[in-house]
């Protein structure tokens, strides 16, 4: 469980080099995400600026002082029709996972993407055999919507992906 040295608020700039460092591990080390190349920290500047830009969240988990994670939520496909579906995206620095900061930065991701008149949002999951990220995702609402067989191939092994949603806001 997060504590009250536990700060969710919105990225600065500063923060994005731990925010490349905390993806740069995921990427490197496992198949939870698909990218296999590190963005680089004027990629993450750019997506900083394009998420603003649509008035959708990035935040940040901090813990005594320091990044322990982030959440952010992007467009879900680039079509117009899909212009009120937000694909949600949450990252822990390696060894704070468990400890409550998911759900701590979840469930203010959700509410800022409602506020901001959002319609659905979206978890594509990669199945890597931990529930915990399903689990997560259930505990706020997301209903299974599929899963896609086989979609990725990363170190070795090809990996399915569990898809999630859940409604944010009605109109």
């Amino acid at each position: 469980m997060t504590d009250a040295e536990t700060i969710i608020r919105p990225v600065t700039p500063e923060d994005l080099k731990k925010v490349a460092e905390i993806y740069a591990h995921y990427v490197t080390h496992t198949v939870i995400t698909f990218d296999q190349t590190p963005p680089q920290l004027t990629d993450w500047r750019q997506r900083l600026t394009d998420l603003t830009a649509r008035g959708l969240p990035f935040l940040i988990a901090e813990l005594s002082g320091d990044v322990a994670g982030y959440a952010y939520a992007g467009q879900w496909r680039p079509k117009p029709a899909y212009r009120y579906t937000v694909e949600n995206s949450i990252y822990l620095a390696p060894g704070l996972t468990g400890k409550g900061l998911g759900s701590a930065l979840l469930g203010p991701l959700i509410d800022g993407c409602a506020t901001a008149g959002f319609r659905r949002m979206v978890a594509v999951i990669a199945d890597t055999g931990n529930p915990a990220s399903v689990a997560l995702h259930e505990r706020f609402g997301f209903a299974h919507a599929g899963r896609l067989i086989e979609v990725g191939h990363k170190h070795g092994r090809s990996i399915d992906t569990i898809l999630m949603q859940r409604p944010l806001a009605t109109g």
